[in-house]
């Protein structure tokens, strides 16, 4: 059974996201005409404008902007806590219908790696043990709908799953606020990090300051806080330079 890497992959994305944001924003505060002022966002660079009007805290005109992410190589523990954010849609791989007769991918926690390789090996015979006790259960259940369904009962968090995910930039905008932050676990903050490059590579003025509290304010995190905060901010500096510098 081998062992699983993440992929994301930004599948689709609303056409000019910003200038759609933008067009939702000026509608609100214009006399204009819907035609004029798409022509008008079309024309010129909105990232200023955006930039104000998420200032002011005028948010939901995010929501007319989503991106679709395909993502692998990711835990069902990460799936428990992914789909916790609820204005997201999600497709799914399921364990009902899909069968691992021959095996599944599974995702070793770097802690578990960082032991060395007797760790990674005794983990690894765990795997293959779940592995025979669900084939085990195929066949006293059968490999029909009813059989599998019953079976994954004994699958681990570990086990590979693959998902589509669709987030507004509201939504992703917060999520990226409680995923990117470094208390969160490990490997959702991982794809929350990859979501955000892909999305910068996209719509930076929706996404610039996105990612953890800390960037924008005070750590929400309070007594809790990692006391990172300087190291954050300056490591989005840096992106922010290097994207500029990509872009000149």
């Amino acid at each position: 059974m081998p062992q699983s890497e993440m992929k994301v992959v930004l599948v689709r994305h609303t056409l000019s996201p910003e200038e759609v944001v933008a067009l939702g924003a000026r509608l609100c505060y214009s006399r204009a005409r819907v035609d004029d002022l798409l022509d008008r966002v079309s024309t010129k660079d909105q990232t200023d404008f955006v930039g104000r009007i998420m200032g002011m805290g005028h948010d939901s005109v995010l929501e007319h902007a989503s991106f679709t992410f395909g993502i692998e190589g990711v835990s069902r523990v990460l799936l428990a806590q992914i789909t916790r954010h609820r204005l997201a849609s999600f497709s799914v791989q399921s364990q009902r219908y899909v069968s691992y007769e021959s095996g599944f991918g599974y995702i070793v926690p770097p802690k578990i790696k960082a032991l060395g390789a007797e760790a990674e090996a005794e983990f690894e015979r765990q795997m293959d043990q779940l592995h025979q006790w669900y084939t085990q259960w195929q066949e006293r259940l059968g490999t029909g709908e009813g059989g599998n369904e019953d079976a994954r009962f004994v699958l681990p968090g570990a086990c590979e799953t693959r998902m589509m995910v669709t987030m507004n930039v509201r939504e992703l905008r917060h999520f990226f606020s409680l995923r990117m932050c470094s208390r969160a676990q490990w490997e959702i903050r991982a794809l929350a990090n990859e979501m955000h490059r892909l999305c910068m590579e996209v719509a930076p003025a929706l996404f610039a300051n996105a990612g953890p509290g800390c960037l924008r304010g005070a750590c929400p995190e309070g007594e809790k806080t990692c006391g990172k905060l300087l190291a954050v901010r300056e490591e989005r500096r840096r992106m922010l330079e290097n994207l500029n510098e990509q872009q000149d």
